[in-house]
């Protein structure tokens, strides 16, 4: 997940008043790019995502991709559906704000200690709070019980990797994460053998020294969970104009290949690495890369400042070329074939978000230094599928990509 909420909350006023006379749009699809196929929507492996539509909070960041999960108390049938859940592609199970919860939920422990975690972001944020168990309801899948993270920057205390931790939604832009990355854990083996993980704590009162964990107590991406649908997801979204659009809708299917609306058809399989990595090369350069809704840019490193420069500050974070730009990468999988070109376009951030009341744009774009993230606007106008680690499909063993 990368963001740059921040200067998009700073630039919200500008846009709202520039925005009054209406954005101009046009009809054509951004860049390119296929047309998304329509899943049923009232099939039960289909969650709705809105991106900034309904299911997001008020003045919500651009390009954020949002959708309701209900929550209930372990084994029970009290339970709560939450609205302005990021959709993020590139993280590993559900995250949920203290504040927004309302449905008691059960507290894992290691020996007598409460196990917390920390989460850090290639935004340089990071979430911090208890590991407690929940039953997750995704559309109208059966619930499935696994644990979550709760935030909370009061629980216990904070460790040195999470000291800037988000503090609220208001803070973060949102009321939690949904993960459905390539991984069914969040941490993985790794953290089941090595205390010093960075990652999982044991809290005995403001006390959190680190700790192992088992498997089947790290926070637990739910698709993997499912009686069925549980081999990985395919994200929908239709394309948007290069002017953006006030907000889409699109779907987030569940499983690959397990029922008539996740058929994969016409795509290319993208295998990962163990880190849930692969390559593009762009600009005669290799970078590790990813696929990412959670990230509501193209985070890349610019070829030049005079082709690609930044904004002015607040905006420095995106890019600000005189015009639109167009350029072209090629992602490879992680063992070296096969390999497929990306046409893209990056606009001028600035004139782009204070000409219209538009928040969603297929593109806007910011400097990333070593790697490539493809985030949100890769997504618009394509169907994405996601295969989890270990899990079989038509299209391979996960992890990889396809679209």
């Amino acid at each position: 997940m990368k963001s740059s909420k921040g200067t998009i909350l700073l630039l919200l006023a500008i846009a709202l008043v520039a925005g009054c006379g209406g954005g101009g749009g046009s009809d054509s699809s951004s860049g390119g790019t296929p047309t998304a196929q329509d899943a049923e929507v009232t099939a039960s492996n289909v969650v709705r995502v809105t991106v900034n539509g309904s299911l997001c909070s008020v003045n919500s960041y651009l390009n954020k991709p949002c959708v309701s999960v209900t929550v209930c108390s372990p084994g029970t049938s009290t339970c709560q559906t939450i609205n302005d859940i990021l959709l993020d592609t590139a993280n590993y199970g559900l995250r949920l704000f203290k504040d927004v919860l309302t449905v008691p939920l059960s507290q894992l422990t290691i020996g007598s200690a409460s196990l917390a975690e920390c989460v850090q972001y290639g935004d340089g944020s990071s979430q911090w709070g208890p590991v407690q168990m929940a039953s997750v309801i995704l559309g109208g899948e059966p619930a499935v019980q696994v644990p979550i993270q709760v935030i909370d920057a009061t629980f216990g205390s904070l460790p040195s990797q999470c000291q800037n931790a988000d503090r609220s939604p208001a803070s973060a832009g949102f009321n939690g994460i949904l993960g459905v990355g390539l991984f069914a854990e969040d941490c993985g083996p790794a953290c089941t053998t090595i205390a010093g993980n960075g990652r999982y704590f044991a809290c005995t009162g403001t006390t959190c020294p680190g700790t192992t964990v088992p498997l089947s107590s790290q926070v637990q991406n739910p698709v993997a969970r499912l009686p069925v649908n549980n081999n990985g997801v395919m994200v929908q979204l239709p394309g948007v104009p290069l002017e953006g659009s006030p907000s889409v809708d699109g779907q987030l299917v569940l499983g690959i290949g397990t029922q008539s609306n996740n058929m994969p058809s016409g795509v290319t399989v993208f295998p990962a690495r163990q880190n849930g990595t692969f390559t593009t090369s762009f600009n005669g350069i290799s970078y590790t890369s990813f696929l990412d809704t959670g990230s509501n840019g193209l985070f890349f490193p610019s070829p030049s400042a005079t082709e690609l420069p930044n904004c002015p500050s607040p905006a420095a974070a995106w890019f600000c070329p005189s015009s639109t730009m167009s350029f072209s990468a090629t992602n490879i999988a992680a063992s070296g074939s096969p390999s497929g070109m990306v046409s893209f376009q990056i606009g001028n951030f600035l004139s782009l978000v204070s000409s219209s009341d538009n928040r969603v744009f297929p593109d806007i774009g910011g400097n990333e230094v070593g790697q490539f993230d493809w985030g949100l606007p890769f997504h618009l106008g394509r169907n994405v599928f996601v295969g989890i680690e270990g899990r079989s499909s038509g299209l391979g063993t996960g992890p990889y990509w396809a679209y």
